[in-house]
């Protein structure tokens, strides 16, 4: 959060309180969000000036959290049993003068009877003359080592990493801090594949939509660098690859944290500095995390559309299992006979509406086959109406497009369609992106069931429910718009 002014944090603290006395769906108002954190079953993120919101499912956000000691740009992290909170005491003021502050806390929810912070202490500081500017504070724990790290730092100077003790959230004694990186503010640092990650923002904040931010990352076999991008810039010469940067009426994502949810499904949560739907506001974003070639970059949630849902094992598609109509063939291409009697006449697409009086009137079960483009084969794909969801994404409602026969689940593990929806929980799909670009399709509920099953090619016509297997392509799906 680079030079923020007292009346533009006030406006932000006032919009903040009132856009979060009601619950937001997807988006919710919060600037410089600390990674968002999962505590019995529910999410919290905190934000700059000490508010915080918190969600029951991922999807709907309210406001509540509670963080003491103002300041800006918090982070938090789960080590143990208990949670880390660190943030800027300063705020980025003019002068430079920095601390950054640890406290702990058993629980996240302010109602619990576990819930009391510790005292904070200063962990690093910053003294207004030399090269850096105590702020913006990002935590990581090293798998490998079970060290936990923290950089900081903006624009004013480097960005730097020291070590904190993760039994107690104080600095090593006699550690001293290594510059990472420059040019850049709020840092991260993530490990993967034997691969430290150091992300950044890059660009100016706190202008609304004229802000500029974009999220950078560099990487290295040490924790302490050097962080090189990917045509071998160093992040201490302002190196950096692009990882997230404005997408439509989203303007300026910063502030990265990561989430692993399980392998094959990473989420990244950031802010993006104007949402243009919601008058400009800063809101949380919270998007697949995909994995290119060695390298993290932003994902993205199946947009509302009509789809080809398409099996990563051969390639064939989801479709009803119905007896195709014959199209008329028109007057050329092959046995066409058009010979040069006239002009070429387009062949209409077949339309649902010339079809679905030869389908069954009730329950149809599906199967898996070359796509031909027909109706039964175009699967509309829109959130659901009620606005439901779970980290990071909405449940979806999948019908066959141009009409209401929905995708449902049933309790012995087969996915069949059934003639109207009525978002019934084994109409709802969860759809997540995966670490290889593909998707993952799970049923929000299957009857009479507790284990979580995806949708799953058993075999090149029939599609089931299963155990979801990352390894296998059996489990994956692609996305084609119509």
């Amino acid at each position: 959060m680079k030079k923020i002014k007292i009346a533009c944090l006030a406006a932000f603290l006032v919009a903040s309180i009132t856009q979060l006395s009601i619950a937001q769906i997807g988006r919710p108002n919060i600037h410089d969000p600390s990674t968002v954190v999962e505590d019995h079953g529910k999410y919290y993120s905190f934000g700059t000036g000490g508010n915080g919101i918190i969600s029951e499912d991922g999807w709907k956000w309210h406001g509540g959290g509670v963080r003491p000691g103002g300041g800006a740009a918090p982070d938090a992290m789960k080590i143990g049993n208990r949670f880390l909170v660190v943030y800027g005491a300063t705020g980025g003021g003019g002068n430079h003068k920095g601390a950054i502050l640890s406290m702990w806390n058993k629980t996240l929810d302010p109602q619990s009877p576990d819930f009391k912070y510790t005292e904070p202490v200063v962990v690093a500081t910053s003294d207004g003359y030399e090269e850096n500017d105590a702020i913006d504070p990002g935590l990581m724990l090293d798998p490998t080592t079970g060290k936990l790290w923290l950089t900081y730092g903006t624009y004013f100077g480097y960005i730097r990493l020291v070590e904190l003790d993760p039994k107690t959230g104080k600095r090593v004694a006699g550690n001293k801090p290594v510059n990472v990186a420059i040019v850049c503010e709020a840092s991260d640092m993530i490990y993967h594949d034997g691969w430290y990650y150091l992300l950044a923002t890059h660009g100016t904040c706190c202008a609304g939509p004229n802000s500029t931010y974009n999220v950078v990352v560099g990487r290295s076999k040490s924790v302490t660098g050097p962080f090189m991008d990917n045509v071998g810039r160093s992040m201490l010469e302002g190196g950096g690859k692009m990882v997230a940067t404005t997408r439509g009426r989203l303007i300026g994502p910063g502030h990265f944290g990561r989430e692993v949810i399980e392998p094959g499904v990473e989420k990244m949560s950031i802010h993006w500095e104007a949402d243009l739907d919601q008058g400009g506001a800063s809101v949380l974003g919270v998007l697949p995390i995909v994995w290119k070639n060695g390298w993290p970059v932003m994902g993205e949630n199946v947009k509302a559309g009509t789809y080809e849902i398409q099996s990563q094992r051969r390639g064939y598609s989801l479709e009803l299992a119905v007896d195709p109509t014959d199209m008329a063939r028109g007057g050329g291409g092959f046995g066409g006979g058009r010979g040069n009697t006239g002009p070429v006449k387009p062949v209409a697409e077949q339309q649902v509406t010339d079809v679905i009086k030869n389908w069954p009137a009730g329950n149809i079960t599906t199967r898996i086959s070359d796509y031909i483009a027909r109706p039964h084969q175009k699967w509309l794909v829109v959130p659901a109406p009620d606005s439901s969801g779970y980290f990071g994404a909405p449940y979806y409602k999948i019908t066959i497009a141009g009409t209401e026969r929905a995708l449902a689940a049933t309790a012995d593990g087969q996915v069949i369609t059934v003639p109207a929806y009525t978002g019934a929980p084994e109409q709802l799909w969860k759809i997540d992106q995966l670490t290889d670009g593909t998707y993952r399709i799970m049923p929000k509920v299957i009857p009479n069931s507790k284990e979580p099953l995806a949708l799953v090619s058993a075999g090149d016509s029939t599609p089931a429910l299963a155990k979801f297997d990352m390894g296998s392509d059996n489990s994956k799906w692609n996305f084609v718009a119509q």
